[in-house]
């Protein structure tokens, strides 16, 4: 076996700043309205191509089987469907909390498979490469086409969206929310009207349909929450548990994070218009060019 020498790849977090549940599938699929803003909070994925074919995840995250892997099974699957008979060894420095809300899983894999088509030659396109990650996971083709956007369906059906640069305190409450269970449970209301993008875009209000549900099973989520809004407005991303406040001033977000009490985590991030790892593919090219 000879593996080439590791390339590393950012994948970046996402925030949802609203996210309406509009209704819901024969097939028990949970149609949606969200944004998508791409945030520079980023793990990092190391990939170095295998001539055996083998595919394998470096240092494993414990208690998580090979075959629930979103990165490994991202690239069997770009394997599988390109014939490609080149393997790839697969590390992983995690820095988006996990079950947070902010994508990181979704990210890593579509990280994947946007990186090994570069470094395999697969040439695909980024439409193919969504449709595949649509299989792994609905927020992996956001990522995989790398802007902040408007998502609708089941979040596949997505319009690149412009947003205004604003910077974002993110606290995280250190506790772990499973989403199917917020997703299945009784209280949630699935019948949000329909928004449309000028509607928020000239500042109508939303919501996180998912946050009453997972602040009422989770003290923590509610207690960071509360303490966030008594600073700014405050929501919960995606499933949670994270939850935020846009500020147009770094200053005044660092000043908020500082201020955050001790049992919990505050970052500063950046809101981005496009992925950082759009500009990882460039560099990659103008270095295999070279």
């Amino acid at each position: 076996m000879t593996c080439a020498v590791p390339t590393a790849w950012p994948a970046p977090a996402k925030l949802n700043l609203f996210l309406h549940v509009v209704g819901r599938r024969a097939d028990g699929y949970h149609l949606l309205q969200t944004v998508f803003q791409i945030i520079d909070l980023c793990d990092t994925v190391t990939l170095a191509a295998r001539e055996d074919g083998v595919i394998e995840r470096i240092d494993p995250l414990p208690g998580l089987d090979p075959e629930d892997d979103l990165c490994v099974r991202a690239a069997r699957e770009l394997q599988r469907q390109t014939g490609c008979r080149l393997g790839v060894a697969i590390g992983l420095r995690k820095r988006i909390p996990i079950g947070g809300g902010l994508g990181g899983g979704s990210s890593d894999a579509a990280t994947v498979l946007v990186a090994l088509n570069e470094i395999w030659e697969t040439a695909l396109n980024v439409d193919e490469l969504a449709r595949i990650g649509a299989e792994l996971g609905a927020d992996v083709p956001v990522f995989v086409h790398g802007r902040s956007a408007w998502a609708e369906g089941i979040g596949d059906q997505i319009q690149p969206i412009d947003l205004e640069a604003r910077w974002y305190v993110l606290l995280v409450p250190g506790v772990h929310v499973a989403t199917p269970q917020v997703f299945a449970s009784p209280e949630l209301t699935r019948d949000t009207p329909l928004t449309t993008i000028a509607r928020f875009v000239s500042g109508c209000p939303t919501r996180n349909d998912l946050e009453p549900v997972v602040r009422a099973r989770h003290r923590e989520v509610d207690l960071a929450l509360r303490w966030l809004s008594s600073h700014a407005p405050g929501r919960m991303s995606g499933s949670g548990s994270c939850v935020f406040a846009a500020l147009a001033d770094e200053a005044e977000a660092r000043r908020i994070a500082d201020a955050c009490p001790e049992q919990w985590r505050a970052l500063v991030v950046r809101g981005l218009a496009q992925s950082p790892l759009r500009d990882a593919v460039q560099a990659y090219r103008a270095r295999r060019a070279g």
